[in-house]
C-alpha cells in the first residue's frame, strides 16, 4: 500500500509501508518496519539444505512487526482526514514559520520577529510552562512520613564494659500547642521570617526565582521560602541545596496550604525548627537560652530567638563576638519589622533597648557531676573521628561506645574528691581556688578515666584537659629520652657523642648553662642557671640517678648540649601538644610547657609502650541506630626507641622507689615521679603501673577574675605528704 502525503510536502516525497504477509504475524521471514528481510534468503536456504532450524528473529523484532500489522487499517483509515487536516492547517503554518532574513524590513529590522510570531512564541511557552506546572502539582503527593529532621532522639553513651553511662536527652522536641505560644512570639518569627504568611500561597515565587537564578548563574543555593516551604523541608525532605529539592519543596507547599490551616503550618513549624544547642522547637529553644518556658517569653527575647533561625552557629553570641554583633543586629531589626506591620507598638519597642542576653550554656544538658565532662569529651571526639556534624549529631539517635572504666573512673573521683575536702576544711580560704585534673591513660591510648572538676554544672572547665599550669620537673623524662636517643654536642660542627644512663652532668646548684660558644645570656643580660629544690647541690651525678632523685640542674645542660628543638620534637612525638611547649629555650627543658592531665599521662605510657606512642582517644566504637558509623582508631607510632624507652623507665622505676619505699610490693613493676615548680604554680604527680599511666596536677586559678595561675600556699601538701602522690596512689591501688 502506498499512502500519498499532503501538498504541503514536497511533491516527490512518498511514504511506504511495508505489511508483511497477512495471518504469518511471526514467520521467521518477517519483514522488518524498513521494508528488509530480517534473515537473508540464502542463509535460510543454507539452513534448510544442512536440516538446520533458522534462528527465530529477536522478540522485539516480532512485536514491532506485529505492531505495525495491526496499526496498518487504522492508517488507512486515518490517512484521509490527516491529509485535509494538514491540508487545511498548511497554510497558516507557512504564515508562523519564520522567514530570515525578513522579506521586505532593512537593517536590524530583517533579524526581528514579527509581533505575531513573538506573541505565538510567548503563548506556547507560557501554555507549555503552564502544563508542566498543572502536571507536576497533580504528581505531587504530600508523603505520609516525617522525615529525621522531625523526629529527633537521644544520644546514648556506653561505659568500656558496654553498660550505659548517660543519655543526653536535652535534644527531645516539647511540642507546644499554638494557643500557648504567646502572640508576640508568633509575629516576632513571621516578621523575621514571613510577615505575609497568612496571604501568601504557600510559596513565594520572588525567592523561588531568585534561588534559582543564583543556582544555575553561579553554582549555588539561596534561601528565600516561605515559613511553609520551610515546614516542609524540615519535616518530609532533606537539607540538601539543589534546584530538584527546591522544587519538590514548592510543590509539596502548594498543596500542603490547600490542606491545612495557616495556624497548623506554624504551629509544625515553630515545634520543628531547629534553634541551636541541641534544641529543636521554640519550647525547647526557651529552655536552653533563657531557662524558661516559651509562655513566659516577652517580645525581646522572641526577637533573638527568632535570629537564631537564620543558623545558630552564626548568631549564638556566647560563641564568638562576631555572633553577638550579628544577633544584635538581627534583633535589632526583627523588632523593627514587628513595629512597621503592626504586631508591636512603638512604646513597647522603646521599653526594649538593651539585648536580652541568653544564658552561657544551655541548663537542659544535665547527665551528672562527672560523666557530664566524660561526655563532653567523647561527644567531641566522636564528632570529630567520625566526621559528624553538630547539627546531625543533635538530631540524635548515635550510640557511643566509650573507653572510659566505670570502677576506675569511680576510684579517681573519690580520691580527688577526698583530697578536695580535705583542703577546704584545713585551709579554705586558698582551697576555694584550688583545682585538681587527673586522667588515667593506657598504654594503647585508651583513655580510661578523667576528674574534670567538682560539677560541670557548675564549671564547664574541664581540669583534665587544660593547658594552663607548668609541668615542672615532671618535664625531665623527655629530655631525658631526647638526649638518650640523639646524643650530645659540645661543638657546634662536631659529631653528636652518645649518652647513657651513666653519663655524668653537673649537679650543683646554680650551675650556670652553656653553649658550645660559653655561657647562655638571656635577653636582659644574665647568665642562665638552673636550681634545684631547695637549694640543694649533688656534685656530679649520673643522669639516670640525676632523674632518679629529680635533680633539675643536669637536664638543663642536656636539653641544650641534645639541641632544644629535639627536645621539643621527641616531646612532641610522645604525645605532648605542639601548643602547648611554649617558647624554644632554657627552661623548656624545666618544664615551662602547659600540658594537660590527658596528655602527660599520654606521654609517660609512650615509654610503658616501648617507645610506641598512640594518641589518646575517648571512644572505640559509633553507631546510629544500630548501623555501624565508619571511624578509624589511633595506632601506634614509634616515638623513641625501644631501648631509649627502657632506660627511661628504669630511671622513673628508681624514682618511685626512692621517694615512696614500700609503696609497693618488690617485683611489681612501678614508675613515677613528682613535678614542680620554682614559682609554686603547681604540683605534678605521674606515674605509671600495668600499662595504665595516670596523671595528677593540683593548682590555684580563681576563675572568676583570669586564668592565670596562683602560688599554692601548701594546698599541694608536703615532700613527704603529695596531695598529687596522695591522689594518685588512691586512684592507682592496689599496687601490685
Amino acid at each position: 500500500m502506498q499512502l500519498k502525503v499532503p501538498a504541503s510536502f514536497r511533491a516527490d516525497e512518498t511514504m511506504q509501508l511495508r505489511v508483511p504477509p497477512e495471518g504469518i504475524p511471526g514467520s521467521e521471514d518477517e519483514p522488518d518496519i524498513s521494508g528488509k528481510s530480517s534473515i537473508s534468503d540464502s542463509s535460510s536456504s543454507e539452513d534448510r539444505r544442512k536440516g538446520r532450524k533458522a534462528p527465530r528473529p529477536p522478540v522485539r523484532s516480532r512485536f514491532a512487526a506485529a505492531f505495525v500489522s495491526r496499526l496498518a487499517p487504522l492508517v488507512a483509515v486515518l490517512a484521509p482526514h490527516v491529509a485535509r487536516l494538514t491540508a487545511f492547517l498548511a497554510p497558516y503554518a507557512r504564515r508562523m514559520r519564520p522567514h530570515y532574513p525578513r522579506p521586505g524590513r532593512t537593517g536590524w529590522r530583517r533579524w526581528i520577529p514579527s509581533w505575531r510570531q513573538s506573541l505565538g512564541g510567548f503563548l506556547t511557552t507560557l501554555g507549555l510552562s503552564s502544563l508542566f506546572l498543572v502536571v507536576a502539582y497533580a504528581a505531587t503527593d504530600v508523603p505520609d512520613n516525617l522525615n529525621t529532621y522531625a523526629t529527633q532522639q537521644d544520644n546514648v553513651y556506653f561505659w568500656a564494659d558496654g553498660t550505659p553511662m548517660a543519655r543526653t536527652g536535652w535534644v527531645q522536641r516539647q511540642a507546644m500547642p499554638l494557643k500557648d505560644i504567646p502572640e508576640d512570639v508568633r509575629w516576632a518569627v513571621l516578621a523575621a521570617e514571613n510577615e505575609s504568611f497568612y496571604s501568601d500561597p504557600g510559596i513565594s515565587f520572588k525567592g523561588i526565582s531568585r534561588a534559582l537564578f543564583r543556582t544555575l548563574g553561579q553554582g549555588d543555593t539561596q534561601g528565600g521560602s516561605t515559613i511553609t516551604q520551610q515546614y516542609v523541608k524540615n519535616v518530609y525532605l532533606n537539607q540538601s541545596q539543589t534546584v530538584r529539592r527546591k522544587f519538590t519543596e514548592a510543590m509539596i507547599a502548594l498543596k500542603l496550604d490547600n490542606q491545612m490551616s495557616k495556624d497548623d503550618i506554624l504551629e509544625g513549624y515553630l515545634n520543628t525548627s531547629w534553634f541551636g544547642r541541641g534544641t529543636y522547637g521554640i519550647q525547647r529553644a526557651a529552655q536552653a537560652y533563657y531557662g524558661k518556658d516559651v509562655s513566659e517569653l516577652n517580645a525581646s527575647e522572641a526577637a533573638f530567638l527568632a535570629a537564631l533561625l537564620k543558623g545558630a552557629g552564626l548568631y549564638d553570641p556566647t560563641l564568638s563576638s562576631a555572633n553577638r554583633a550579628r544577633a544584635v543586629e538581627r534583633w535589632t531589626w526583627t523588632l523593627d519589622r514587628m513595629v512597621l506591620i503592626g504586631k508591636l507598638s512603638k512604646a513597647e519597642r522603646a521599653s526594649y533597648a538593651k539585648f536580652p542576653e541568653p544564658l552561657k550554656s544551655n541548663p537542659l544538658y544535665d547527665t551528672g557531676e562527672q560523666s557530664d565532662y566524660l561526655v563532653e569529651l567523647a561527644s567531641q571526639y566522636a564528632k570529630k573521628t567520625a566526621k559528624i556534624d553538630d547539627k546531625d549529631f543533635d538530631l540524635g539517635g548515635y550510640q557511643i561506645y566509650t573507653t572510659f572504666e566505670k570502677d576506675r573512673e569511680a576510684q579517681l573521683t573519690d580520691a580527688v574528691t577526698k583530697a578536695r575536702d580535705k583542703a577546704l576544711k584545713d585551709d579554705p580560704k586558698n582551697a576555694k581556688t584550688a583545682h585538681y585534673g587527673a586522667a588515667s591513660v593506657a598504654a594503647d591510648g585508651r583513655i580510661l578515666a578523667v576528674h574534670g572538676g567538682p560539677d560541670h554544672r557548675t564549671q564547664g572547665y574541664n581540669e583534665s584537659n587544660a593547658t594552663t599550669v607548668p609541668a615542672g620537673s615532671a618535664f625531665m623524662p623527655f629530655v631525658y629520652a631526647a638526649g638518650l636517643e640523639h646524643g650530645v654536642h659540645k661543638t657546634r660542627d662536631g659529631a653528636a657523642t652518645p649518652v647513657t644512663g651513666e653519663s655524668v652532668y653537673d649537679g650543683d646548684d646554680g650551675v650556670p648553662v652553656t653553649t658550645p660558644e660559653g655561657p647562655y645570656w638571656d635577653r636582659s643580660g644574665k647568665k642562665v642557671a638552673a636550681g634545684n629544690d631547695d637549694d640543694k647541690s649533688y656534685g656530679q651525678i649520673s643522669l639516670h640517678r640525676a632523674l632518679a632523685l629529680s635533680v633539675n640542674t643536669p637536664f638543663m645542660q642536656l636539653g641544650m648540649d641534645t639541641g632544644l628543638d629535639k627536645v621539643r620534637a621527641t616531646a612532641e612525638a610522645a604525645g605532648l601538644l605542639p601548643s602547648s611547649l611554649g617558647a624554644q629555650v632554657p627552661m623548656m627543658t624545666q618544664g615551662s610547657s602547659t600540658p594537660s592531665a590527658i596528655r602527660m599521662a599520654s606521654g609517660y605510657s609512650t615509654f610503658a609502650a616501648a617507645g610506641k606512642h598512640t594518641e589518646p582517644y575517648s571512644v572505640r566504637q559509633i553507631t546510629h541506630n544500630g548501623t555501624k558509623v565508619p571511624m578509624v582508631l589511633p595506632k601506634p607510632v614509634r616515638a623513641v626507641g625501644a631501648d631509649t624507652a627502657e632506660e627511661v623507665t628504669s630511671a622513673l622505676t628508681d624514682s618511685f622507689r626512692t621517694a615512696h619505699p614500700g609503696a609497693a610490693p618488690d617485683g611489681v613493676q612501678v614508675a613515677g615521679k613528682a613535678g614542680t615548680t620554682q614559682d609554686d604554680k603547681a604540683a605534678w604527680y605521674v606515674g605509671t603501673h600495668k600499662a595504665v599511666s595516670t596523671a595528677v596536677v593540683v593548682y590555684r586559678i580563681d576563675l572568676a577574675k583570669s586564668l592565670e595561675p596562683l602560688p599554692l600556699k601548701g594546698i599541694d601538701g608536703t615532700a613527704d605528704d603529695s596531695v598529687p602522690y596522695g591522689i594518685w596512689s588512691q586512684a592507682m591501688s592496689p599496687l601490685d
